[in-house]
Formats: structure tokens, C-alpha cells, sequence
């Protein structure tokens, strides 16, 4: 019998497969079109200690091959998400990941310890949004910042801690090692790309920030590449995402190390892909005569 269960710090997935942060929102309405039960979990909305408007202006931007966002973190911040939206995505009998971003070192931690008491399964330390002006990917860039931040919020939790990364980091391998030193118990990588876009009629960036994150299908390459790269620096799983558009894609980054991957934009393009991306896993295994997932992770590494 094939099985796509997966483990990560403790916590059983019924399948490897997890929506990422940003492009599910909380999930309840994702649930009115398909069994949202199916899918292995969900990354909430990026969460502020603080409610944010998030970005003005122009907030999304169709590139050839992806999609380009400066939404800026937009959330209704961590005490609604406790009182309102936790007890609404538990009756979605998955996986919860409570993604968590912030501006400055406190911010991190007030945000941290709340969520320490909340029914989450899973804080996801978002240190790699580049759609805010202070803080946010600053703490991405370099290992050393990266290393205090992960550090301090180790102290005030006790629950499992996944560490997003930014692809934009100075040294992607580096910042893998650091953080799992600093104490992260999982990683997820990447986080979208620093990008730009000009309208030529305007004459002037699309942007009010001038640059914004860039992801879909166009990043998978460069993504995957990372992934590879970091699952073999660190001994904690390694969660893959970045243009996973269907199962082959998902199957790359499990036979290049990752436990499990997270699927973004794909989404935004067909509702119920993660589905489609689950079933076609499913289907790969069956026909290939793979009974467990952990036969094929890392197969690719040699």
C-alpha cells in the first residue's frame, strides 16, 4: 500500500504536500470549492503582532512564467488570528503552520510568545518577506541577524520551529546552518525573489516599493537548486517550494531532499491543484512501485 505520510518535528502529515503562506489565506474559503481536509496543511497568512493594511498601490503583477506581489503582509494580526481563525481552520482537519513575520526583534518575540499558547502545530518564523520596508527580509539577508532572531525566539517557545528562507540571502547554505544552530527545528525554502517591473506607459516602477517578490513557475529551477544545496547542509527536514506547478514538480524536490514541499501560486491558477498534485504523487508511487515516500527523498543527492 502506498503512503505519502510524512513526520516533521513531531507533527504526522497525511501528505507531503502544504499550502504555502500568503496564497491560501486562513483556508475556510478555499474550503467551499474542494475538501481542504485532503491537503497535508496550511501556512496561515503572514501574522503581525499588530493588524496591517499592508502595501498601497499596485499589489500583484503578472510576469511571463510567474507572478510578482507587494501585498505586503496584509493580516488581521496574531490576537484576531487566535480568537477567530484558529478554531475555523481546526474544523479543516489539517495541518496547522502559524506563519509569523515581524519589523523589529520585539515584534518577533511578543508575536512568538503568543503563539507559543495558541492551537498551532507549527510556528513557520518568516524572516524572509521582502515587501516591507523595515525588518522582514532584512532579517533574511545576512546569517549572523538571522542566527540572533532565531535564537531569541527559541527561548520563548517551546513549539516546533520551521524558519523560512529568503533566497535572497548573501549565502543560502550559511543561513541554513545558522539557523539550525540557533535553533530551528525544520526549514522552508524559498521565499519569492526580489524583483521589479516598469510600466512603460507610466514611465515608473509598477511598485509604490519599487521592488516586490517574484515567484511561480519561473523560479522552480533556481529554487530547487537551493533546496538540493541545503538539504545537504543540515540535519533537520527541509520543506521545498518555489513554482511547484504540478506532482512532477513536487516529486523533484522530495528526490532532492525536502520532506515535504509548499505550493503558492499554483493556486492562484487552479483552486484545487494541491489535489491534483497529491493524486498525482499518489499515482507516480503506485506505478513506480514505491510503497513510502522516504524511499525516493534525497534519491536524486546519489
Amino acid at each position: 500500500m502506498t503512503s505519502l505520510k510524512v513526520n516533521i518535528n513531531g507533527v504526522d502529515f497525511k501528505n507531503p504536500v502544504i499550502a504555502a503562506s500568503g496564497t491560501f489565506g486562513f483556508g475556510e474559503e478555499y474550503s467551499e470549492y474542494f475538501d481542504v481536509s485532503r491537503i497535508g496543511g496550511i501556512s496561515s497568512k503572514g501574522l503581525t503582532i499588530n493588524p496591517k493594511a499592508g502595501n498601497e498601490g499596485r499589489r500583484l503583477h503578472e510576469v511571463t512564467g510567474g507572478l510578482i506581489n507587494s501585498i505586503g503582509l496584509q493580516n488581521p494580526g496574531i490576537d484576531e488570528f487566535i480568537e477567530l481563525e484558529i478554531p475555523k481552520m481546526r474544523s479543516l482537519n489539517t495541518v496547522i503552520l502559524a506563519n509569523m513575520g515581524g519589523g523589529t526583534m520585539d515584534d518577533y518575540l511578543a508575536g512568538a510568545s503568543k503563539l507559543d499558547k495558541a492551537d498551532v502545530d507549527i510556528i513557520e518564523l518568516n524572516i524572509s518577506c521582502p515587501n516591507v520596508k523595515s525588518g522582514g527580509m532584512a532579517f533574511g539577508i545576512k546569517s549572523c541577524v538571522a542566527h540572533e532572531v532565531v535564537s531569541e525566539v527559541r527561548k520563548v517557545t517551546k513549539k516546533p520551529l520551521m524558519v523560512k528562507l529568503s533566497p535572497n540571502a548573501e549565502d543560502i547554505v550559511e543561513m541554513a546552518v545558522k539557523c539550525r544552530e540557533a535553533g530551528a527545528d525544520s526549514l522552508s525554502l524559498v521565499n519569492t525573489f526580489k524583483a521589479m517591473a516598469i510600466d512603460i506607459n507610466k514611465r515608473k516602477p509598477v511598485f509604490r516599493n519599487i521592488f516586490a517578490g517574484l515567484s511561480g513557475a519561473c523560479i522552480k529551477p533556481m529554487a530547487l537548486r537551493m533546496t538540493y544545496e541545503v538539504a545537504g547542509a543540515v540535519d533537520i527536514p527541509v520543506i521545498g517550494m518555489g513554482g511547484i506547478m504540478n506532482a512532477e514538480d513536487a516529486i523533484e524536490f522530495i528526490m532532492a531532499g525536502a520532506t515535504a514541499v509548499q505550493v503558492g501560486s499554483a493556486n492562484f491558477v487552479k483552486p484545487d491543484i494541491m489535489l491534483d498534485i497529491i493524486d498525482g504523487m499518489e499515482a507516480f508511487m503506485k506505478r513506480e512501485g514505491i510503497k513510502s515516500i522516504d524511499e525516493i527523498r534525497g534519491i536524486a543527492r546519489g
